[in-house]
C-alpha cells in the first residue's frame, strides 16, 4: 500500500514540475506576416485554435491599430477571449474573424489577451 502511494507522489512532482518548466519557457517573438499596414492602420493577426498563434507579436506603438482574431472550427477554450487592457471579453464565432480596434493611447507596452479559464494567452508588444 506504501509503494502505489510513493509513485503517485513521485509522479504528482514530475508532472508539476515539467509544467512550470513549460509555463516559464518564453516565446520568441514574431513579427512576420502578422503585422501590416494598410491604409495608416496596423493591422495585427491572431488565430485561435487550440491556442493562439502567434504567441508574441511584435508591433509599432502609438498608432491606430486592428487587431484581427481569426477562428476555423473553432470550439475549444481559445474561443472565449479576453483582453484586459482593452476591456474586452467576447466568444468568438466558432468560424469567421472579429476584429478589435485598438486606439494609439491603448497601443503602448504589453497587450495580453487570454481565454477566459487563462489557459492559452498570446501577448502583443508595442515598441
Amino acid at each position: 500500500m506504501q509503494k502505489p502511494i510513493l509513485i503517485s507522489i513521485c509522479v504528482s512532482i514530475l508532472l508539476i514540475l515539467g509544467a512550470f518548466w513549460f509555463s516559464s519557457r518564453t516565446p520568441s517573438a514574431y513579427n512576420g506576416s502578422a503585422v501590416s499596414i494598410v491604409d495608416g492602420k496596423q493591422i495585427i493577426d491572431i488565430s485561435a485554435k487550440g491556442g493562439y498563434s502567434p504567441r508574441v507579436v511584435l508591433a509599432r506603438a502609438g498608432i491606430p491599430s486592428v487587431l484581427r482574431v481569426s477562428t476555423r472550427g473553432t470550439f475549444d477554450c481559445s474561443s472565449s477571449l479576453v483582453i484586459p487592457k482593452l476591456q474586452y471579453q467576447k466568444f468568438l464565432s466558432p468560424t469567421g474573424t472579429e476584429e478589435i480596434p485598438i486606439s494609439p493611447e491603448q497601443a503602448q507596452g504589453t497587450m495580453q489577451g487570454l481565454c477566459s479559464m487563462g489557459m492559452y494567452n498570446f501577448q502583443i508588444r508595442f515598441q
